[in-house]
């Protein structure tokens, strides 16, 4: 495993789940701070998926020629064991638009 970086989209191994949690391996966009990922074994992440519905805190994203969400509802700390390849990086305004609404989400 390389580097870990906030903006880094990743394929990060989810199984295995419970209930309703979105399962398999996925394409992952890493949301934690390097203060967190550099110090300790666990990232925090929000899975990515080409399937679903638009929602404030489903940010649009586009990566590897398709079209998809960042599903911040299913945001999550995971070790970082899990992450398997690194699959390149969001840009900054879709990485903005994932904080701010990580902010509105845990604020009020």
């Amino acid at each position: 495993m390389g580097v870990v970086k906030r903006g880094d989209i990743w394929l990060v191994n989810l199984d295995p789940t419970v209930g309703s949690e979105i399962k398999k391996s996925r394409p992952c966009l890493v949301v934690s701070p390097p203060e967190m990922h550099n110090f300790l074994r666990t990232a925090i992440i929000a899975p990515m998926t080409t399937k679903g519905f638009t929602a404030p805190f489903r940010i649009p994203v586009r990566h590897a020629g398709k079209s998809g969400l960042i599903l911040l509802d299913q945001t999550g700390a995971v070790d970082k064991t899990r992450l398997s390849k690194r699959l390149g990086r969001v840009g900054p305004a879709t990485l903005s638009a994932v904080l701010a609404a990580l902010v509105e989400t845990f604020t009020e």
